[in-house]
């Protein structure tokens, strides 16, 4: 399933080189994206990969979103002016009819998940995520607080706090995904290798490839990961260069370091 079929990042130029996001693009000549019902966004640290996320799911209010701030030059809001430049277009369904983005689609950041593993190592961190997901809910923060000092609450604290410690980072990650990623919606992930051994990242990305070839969804994800990019059925954009060619995966620096550093220890295997 295709919900958002095209994005064009602003283009706009700015006197001032160092303003962001307008900064992170500057020098590049950027078509815009086509998506397919897996797209990655390839790239090393810094390219934009988590930058242009964020815009998307600003653009789409997209759960998740984080309103970023831009430098303290003078009152303009140029991250929102820059989202405002931004174009996109929507996929459409066999009749023709203009698909919307669908509401339980989210933007799911590494911090999102580094956060989760927190929750096992505090307790205090495990009651604030708790207090923020009730609030999330609807509940008021006062009637959260309330909640969770009752005997149910405290008693629903340690239930999960028990379950948790039983799990490593990784699994706790596994288990994240496996929570937030539900049929027929779009999901954005920064990074989701954060914290999985490479056994797990191919297990997360086959994952990846059901949801999206049986389960109507679609993803865009942010990663230079070679085990998620050599599995993942994914159109891949390298941010790494100039005009953000689609490339084949074997083809990325990244993945070629991994190829050249096992094949210069080859010896070593047999």
């Amino acid at each position: 399933m295709i919900y958002l079929s095209s994005f064009k990042l602003s283009d706009k130029k700015v006197n001032n080189p160092n303003i962001y996001p307008y900064n992170v693009f500057r020098g590049k000549y950027i078509d815009a994206f086509v998506f397919s019902p897996i797209t990655v966004l390839y790239g090393n640290n810094g390219s934009g990969k988590s930058t242009i996320l964020n815009i998307i799911a600003n653009c789409l209010k997209i759960k998740g979103k984080e309103y970023a701030t831009s430098n303290s030059y003078g009152i303009v809001d140029y991250c929102g002016s820059f989202s405002a430049e931004c174009l996109y277009s929507l996929g459409e369904d066999d009749d023709g009819r203009q698909l919307k983005i669908p509401e339980n689609s989210r933007y799911i950041k590494s911090e999102d998940i580094l956060y989760e593993i927190k929750k096992i190592q505090q307790k205090q961190i495990l009651s604030e995520g708790m207090e923020y997901d009730y609030v999330k809910k609807g509940m008021s923060l006062t009637d959260a607080r309330k909640y969770l000092a009752s005997r149910e609450g405290s008693k629903q604290e340690s239930y999960i706090l028990f379950a948790q410690e039983k799990y490593s980072n990784g699994e706790t990650s596994l288990h994240y995904f496996k929570e937030y990623l539900q049929p027929d919606a779009l999901y954005l992930l920064d990074e989701p290798e954060v914290s999985l051994s490479p056994a797990n990242q191919v297990l997360l990305a086959e994952e990846i490839n059901k949801l999206a070839r049986l389960l109507q969804c679609q993803f865009i994800i942010a990663t230079h990961s070679p085990f998620m990019l050599g599995t993942l059925h994914a159109k891949i954009y390298n941010l790494d260069t100039k005009d953000y060619e689609v490339s084949k995966w074997s083809d990325l620096d990244n993945v070629r370091y991994f190829y050249d550093f096992f094949k210069k220890h080859e010896n070593e295997f047999t």
